[in-house]
């Protein structure tokens, strides 16, 4: 686990595309494919999709508290029925929501050049989603699975403050096309993830990311 304070926000990267960020007590996590070993109950738990390396059925329910709240897509319904109905509220892209002081907004996260076996994207076009996230004063925009698709040219328009985006390859967009996106979106920082666990991606990933992106903004490496 590494983390990142922005204004009164902590970002903690705790591996893969998975985050828990933080501020005045509430805390919310992030498609938890990987955890801590004693990690806090969730007030909210946002899944971009239904991959088991984002909607990861067994870290979720070990995070449920009865308030907690779980935001997914539809495609994650059959794995979260263990979830009370109150406590799920489902999400498509370009969607917003409001839950107390948290405003997201879904962005489209698919892809358009990354495919498996007769032309198949592994994500179609409204299969999941990214999303900004307006907590606490910060925006943070969390990418998803995704290419660097056209979608994320608009965001240059939305003053992001971190942008956290996926430098793995094969699955997602690889650290050239990761440092195309930043060139295009213009956060302040940007923090690379979807690498370093056993389903795709490196450290030198993340650093080959960094020099291609730093002329941009500032770029982490958690």
């Amino acid at each position: 686990m590494a983390a990142f304070r922005y204004g009164m926000v902590d970002i903690e990267w705790l591996g893969h595309a998975s985050f828990r960020i933080s501020t005045q007590g509430k805390i919310i996590y992030v498609d938890p494919y990987v955890l801590d070993e004693e990690p806090l109950p969730a007030d909210i738990i946002i899944v971009t999709h239904e991959h088991y390396d984002h909607c990861a059925v067994d870290n979720i329910q070990k995070l449920m508290k009865e308030s907690t709240l779980v935001l997914a897509p539809q495609n994650c319904l059959t794995k979260l029925a263990f979830v009370p109905r109150k406590s799920l509220q489902l999400i498509a892209p370009d969607d917003t929501l409001v839950v107390g002081d948290l405003r997201i907004h879904t962005i489209p996260a698919y892809n358009d050049n990354k495919f498996r076996a007769h032309n198949i994207p592994y994500h179609s076009k409204g299969f999941g989603f990214g999303f900004v996230m307006t907590f606490a004063g910060v925006k943070i925009y969390h990418a998803g699975d995704t290419d660097f698709v056209p979608e994320m040219r608009e965001l240059a328009l939305e003053n992001i403050d971190v942008a956290l985006v996926p430098v793995g390859g094969k699955y997602t967009m690889d650290a050239r096309e990761a440092a195309q996106a930043i060139k295009a979106i213009h956060p302040k920082v940007a923090i690379p993830m979807h690498w370093g666990s056993d389903v795709v991606g490196t450290q030198e990933d993340a650093d080959r990311f960094k020099e291609l992106a730093e002329d941009t903004c500032e770029i982490v490496v958690l």
